[in-house]
């Protein structure tokens, strides 16, 4: 099982990346998927964002300046429980880090880190192709946010079990979908929805939200009491491991 889920985004530099990504690929994700607990390490670029072609989706901003801001990178580590993070913890494993190691990830800047733990999660009709336990799908899209008052967290766990996971659970294209809940770092929430591609997250999920996604009265009620991180939601295409799945 992967129930826990350290999320990491970010941005780089231009000119540093190729020697940044191949030291990346081929060193240090490998190294933590391999590491004890852990299951699975992916890389994804972020997309420009794709929004509701009707606007009919307004998410509330965080605007402060004291979390990081990047946008460009999202990276994903799954492992069977959050606790995988902190024992021992990330600060210190970056104390044990080796030279190069720690020069690499210096190169990352506006880092913004969180810890979840997976709530709940649903197969989509794609599912086979994605077997138990690895990366998750070529494509994803990730929010993390804090809802704007506590009735309208009860109101986002109601939707989310009523409404938006049933509704993921039959959608084209989609592999499956985990609501999130943070353990450490900013953003009390978060979703990850994984499809098989970009064309069927745009098709499906995009422009067929109206046919594909649940009431959708009770989602825009629901998403204008949000507060997003930067940035959010991330669409990701995965870059490592190379976007493969099974037939």
């Amino acid at each position: 099982m992967d129930r826990g889920i350290w999320a990491t985004w970010y941005n780089l530099p231009s000119q540093s990346r190729e020697a940044y990504f191949e030291w990346l690929h081929g060193t240090y994700l490998p190294g933590l998927a391999a590491g004890p607990g852990y299951a699975w390490a992916a890389h994804y670029e972020v997309q420009p964002p794709i929004r509701d072609p009707q606007g009919r989706f307004s998410l509330g901003r965080y605007d402060g300046s004291e979390i990081g801001m990047g946008t460009d990178f999202l990276m994903l580590v799954g492992a069977a429980t959050p606790h995988a993070f902190f024992d021992p913890s990330l600060a210190q494993m970056a104390e044990q880090h080796d030279a190069e190691t720690k020069n690499m990830l210096a190169r990352r800047i506006e880092t913004r880190t969180c810890v979840f733990t997976e709530e709940a999660r649903v197969d989509g009709p794609e599912a086979h192709r994605r077997p138990a336990g690895t990366t998750p799908a070529p494509v994803v899209q990730m929010g993390s946010f804090c809802m704007n008052s506590i009735d309208a967290d009860f109101q986002l766990a109601a939707w989310y079990a009523q409404d938006r996971l049933v509704a993921l659970a039959a959608m084209p294209g989609s592999v499956g979908t985990r609501k999130l809940v943070s353990v450490a770092g900013w953003a009390k929430h978060a979703i990850l929805y994984e499809f098989i591609s970009a064309e069927a997250h745009r098709e499906y999920f995009i422009d067929g939200l109206d046919k594909y996604a649940g009431n959708l009265d009770w989602s825009i009620a629901v998403t204008s009491a949000t507060v997003h991180a930067p940035g959010s939601p991330s669409v990701g295409h995965r870059i490592w491991p190379e976007s493969r799945v099974a037939d």
